[in-house]
């Protein structure tokens, strides 16, 4: 119980959260226009829960490191089919590593019985008002799983373009998913996002001969924002560059691993230097 306001918010939660009405797990956005707070202090009170986020992912961030486990995090809009894709790509794994996902949903827990289904444990996080997923409850949901050393952890979070972008949960990389049944313009739409996804996603490829989308003008936009972001063309209905995200995510995975062995590796020749200079 917070001691500030007698809410259900933590004793480590800023003030300036508690006087502007926001407390451990709220979404700033759903603040902004409160009566009586200036912009000023709402700017304050969205740096005070983004400082704090960025605490928690990077206690996230050394959980996973310890692990070697390698964490995804898939962000998209409402419909884009990011539940489907998931499945299809725990079914192209076939238990070459151990798996999990967390799943973000405001309300329900139907995405997260379709990952069980799969054979992969999965747990939900309900975000109820809130429109993302934050690194302190990630951290709690992580700890309802089994240890998974040298896995993969997808962490599915709330259909939204536009808040997601903001909150680091820890993960390796964020991946984006844009379905051709929205719209072309939705890099130029929601620039924070794809700015910060390294991968962009294509999904349902198999739909463009009966939709208005221009492909080639998407990624075009996606690069103008974002010149760095890949980008893979697939369909999780039919399979189409399937294959083609699993190299991307094995490649990326393999990486990840090879850094974390090169930084242990400098951490225990820094160590026998130390210990050799103790000695003379």
């Amino acid at each position: 119980m917070c001691t500030v306001c007698g809410c259900g918010a933590g004793e480590g939660a800023p003030a300036a959260q508690h006087q502007a009405g926001l407390h451990e797990g709220d979404d700033p956005h759903r603040h902004s226009h409160a009566p009586g707070v200036s912009e000023r202090r709402r700017v304050q009170v969205e740096q005070d829960i983004l400082s704090k986020n960025d605490r928690f992912a990077a206690q996230n961030r050394a959980r996973f490191e310890a692990q070697s486990l390698f964490v995804l995090n898939l962000v998209s809009s409402p419909g884009s089919g990011k539940t489907s894709l998931l499945t299809r790509t725990i079914e192209r794994l076939g238990g070459r590593m151990p798996l999990a996902v967390i799943e973000g949903d405001q309300q329900t827990d139907n995405d997260a019985e379709k990952i069980r289904a799969t054979g992969v444990p999965a747990v939900q996080i309900n975000t109820g008002k809130g429109c993302h997923l934050d690194a302190h409850r990630v951290g709690h949901a992580l700890e309802q799983l089994e240890p998974l050393p040298g896995g993969v952890l997808f962490i599915e979070n709330v259909g939204n373009l536009v808040c997601p972008a903001a909150f680091d949960l820890g993960e390796a990389h964020k991946v984006v998913i844009l379905s051709v049944t929205e719209g072309e313009d939705k890099p130029l739409k929601y620039p924070d996002m794809f700015h910060a996804a390294d991968l962009m996603l294509l999904n349902k490829i198999d739909l463009l001969p009966y939709v208005d989308f221009d492909l080639q003008r998407c990624i075009e936009y996606a690069r103008r924002i974002n010149p760095e972001i890949q980008v893979v063309q697939l369909s999780a209905r039919d399979g189409t560059g399937m294959d083609e995200w699993v190299h991307w995510l094995e490649a990326a995975r393999s990486e990840r691993i090879r850094q974390r062995i090169g930084a242990l590796q400098a951490q225990a020749r820094a160590l026998q230097a130390l210990l050799g200079e103790e000695a003379i």
